[in-house]
């Protein structure tokens, strides 16, 4: 009976080991096909966009006489939003490419990011004076292109939300959590309701509209996928006016882990 018992257990492990290895070969399709399918969407896409765009140039060049200040305007928001849409079809793409190319881990200087993504964002803006505060030695093992991704969202976000306050700050911190360090990007700029926090993460949904603070609405959408990947979650806190926090962790474990810095 123990050997029946037994036989019938291994015959279980091979039948699941078989099941799991059908269910990854079918994930690794469905992730080749959502990337053909992008990219096929995108060059459809910016086609008529190309038209359009064109077409507006032609009507602005040509025609200002005839079109007047009020008309030149109206072609002024048609190609405003044609380069809208495209961004928009750039971070779906770049949102397909993450949800599907392999990640490749390795040590990496989280705070060595952040530095070099805080500075590019100062040449970018260099009439702002912005009080930028990075924890030294925060390190994890992940994917460096992908943990860039994630820096560059939450970092510009803080260092975007923040451009109204008259003193903005922005913090790049890690504690010790229970399953690993636990991350943490912090300003006391626009912040939000909390009773909308489920659509940060969901792709084109925004709790400020773009003619108060520009963007496409898929920045968080890419970090929350990025971060799953790494084993990993993702939350915020925030009240209107009173700043966000945005928390994730890497590589989650089930016992305690060592400190985050060093």
């Amino acid at each position: 009976a123990a050997l029946a018992a037994l036989e019938a257990r291994v015959a279980e492990l091979a039948s699941g080991i078989t099941e799991r290895d059908a269910k990854l070969a079918e994930l690794e399709a469905a992730a080749r096909e959502l990337e053909l399918f992008s990219s096929a969407v995108s060059h459809d896409l910016r086609a008529p966009l190309r038209v359009v765009d064109g077409f507006a140039t032609i009507l602005r060049e040509d025609f200002a006489s005839v079109l007047g200040r009020f008309g030149l305007d109206h072609v002024e928001r048609i190609t405003s939003a044609t380069a809208r849409m495209n961004r928009m079809i750039d971070a779906l793409l770049r949102l397909a490419r993450v949800s599907s190319e392999p990640i490749e881990p390795e040590p990496v200087d989280l705070s060595a990011l952040a530095a070099g993504i805080v500075d590019e964002l100062r040449r970018q803006e260099p009439q702002r004076t912005v009080e930028v505060d990075i924890a030294p030695s925060l390190r994890a093992q992940g994917d460096r292109t992908l943990l860039r991704i994630v820096l560059e969202n939450l970092i510009g976000n803080a260092w975007k939300y923040s451009s109204r306050v008259p003193q903005p700050r922005i913090v790049f911190e890690a504690q010790a959590g229970p399953r690993g360090p636990v991350f943490c990007v912090r300003d006391n700029g626009a912040g939000f309701d909390m009773r909308f926090a489920d659509r940060l993460f969901r792709v084109f949904q925004r709790l400020h509209s773009a003619s108060e603070f520009p963007g496409t609405g898929v920045g968080l959408a890419t970090v929350s996928r990025i971060v799953r990947r790494h084993r990993g979650r993702i939350w915020a806190e925030s009240e209107p006016g009173q700043g966000a926090r945005f928390w994730f962790t890497l590589n989650e474990t089930d016992s305690p882990s060592s400190p985050t810095a060093g």
